[in-house]
């Protein structure tokens, strides 16, 4: 009962932070209303609410950093929206960015960008009946908005230089394993063999990061919206194709790797007939093994938070037993059982 007290107490704080926010930037008759709290996800608390004004009434979102650690895979929620900014201009699929929050706000760091209505729950989006359409569609679509997504020159995100995937996206990956003092078998396996097997260097795009079944918007047509930028940074075109074909993100739909949607051939037709550079199988295959150890590191990540009193939660408690089985899945792909 407290610690629902205390999360009210903070929820009404946010409220009434946000709408003086909103009265400095629309007019003293703004007001905030019809709010709930999307998700405490990974790296941000997503707050939904409405604007009112005089003129009329607009669904936003805010999104605030929740993650604060010297390991964080996240980037800042600054270049988050410069990074919205940019692909809302070049016509990717993202909800379009409103405003960030400044100091005087008193809201810590984050921004505003407006709702996009759908859906994302994943088992959801594979099951029901009103999203076959948007199914069939889903593996065509993702490979057209890859192609325009890897197309936008990386000058315009320079920025994402400094992060440190973008320098060395596996020695990261080790990095933040070995931060957190848990070791696995498994994963040492696999971290020798990715170390051993790197693909050849190819020019460099810009990369989403985390683009997967659960991070996009769906409506019964098809997607809407490409969401949760944090882990953005420049790096091989082949990498998002092989996070978004993780088995972990299939959610028991095994036998259509793109997300649990769909075929590869159809992802992979629509990427290259839309300008996209040549498919590499082989270098698919290996970004598919290192997203398991990616995969495992956020799921210590996210029981550490639990664990240390941080950030307590029932779903990130249970992220502790998903490393050993993430650290299968990968054990059975490199062995070639799994693709």
């Amino acid at each position: 009962m407290a610690e629902l007290t205390e999360q009210q107490a903070l929820l009404d704080s946010i409220v009434a932070k946000l709408e003086l926010a909103l009265q400095r930037r629309y007019g003293q008759a703004a007001r905030v209303e019809n709010v709930s709290i999307a998700t405490l996800g990974a790296s941000n608390r997503t707050l939904l609410f409405d604007l009112v004004e005089p003129a009329g009434r607009r669904r936003l979102v805010l999104r605030q950093e929740t993650l604060k650690s010297e390991v964080s895979p996240f980037i800042s929620p600054h270049d988050q929206f410069e990074i919205l900014k940019v692909v809302y201009r070049h016509g990717v699929l993202v909800p379009e960015p409103i405003f960030e929050l400044e100091p005087q706000d008193d809201l810590d760091v984050g921004y505003v960008m407006a709702c996009v209505e759908g859906e994302t729950l994943p088992k959801t989006l594979l099951n029901a009946p009103e999203f076959e359409v948007a199914r069939q569609r889903f593996a065509a679509q993702t490979g057209e908005i890859f192609a325009k997504l890897h197309a936008i020159d990386p000058s315009e995100v320079a920025f994402l230089e400094k992060v440190v995937d973008s320098v060395d996206p596996l020695a990261a990956q080790i990095s933040r394993y070995d931060a957190y003092c848990e070791y696995h078998p498994g994963l040492d396996v696999g971290i020798r063999w990715l170390e051993n097997n790197r693909p050849k260097d190819k020019p460099r795009v810009f990369v989403h990061g985390d683009y997967r079944n659960g991070n996009v918007i769906l409506s019964p047509d098809g997607i809407e919206a490409v969401l949760d930028w944090e882990c953005a940074h420049i790096g091989s075109a082949m990498e998002d194709f092989g996070w978004v074909c993780l088995r972990a993100w299939r959610f028991g739909n095994i036998d259509q790797p793109v997300g649990g949607f769909g075929p590869r051939d159809e992802f992979y037709q629509a990427y290259t007939s839309n300008g996209g550079q040549a498919i590499d199988e082989e270098e698919i295959r290996w970004w598919e093994i290192f997203g398991s150890l990616r995969w495992a590191v956020l799921n210590m990540m996210q029981a550490d938070g639990h664990i240390s009193g941080v950030r307590r939660s029932l779903p990130f408690a249970c992220c502790g037993r998903n490393t050993s089985m993430i650290e299968y899945d990968m054990l059975m792909t490199i062995k070639g059982h799994f693709t």
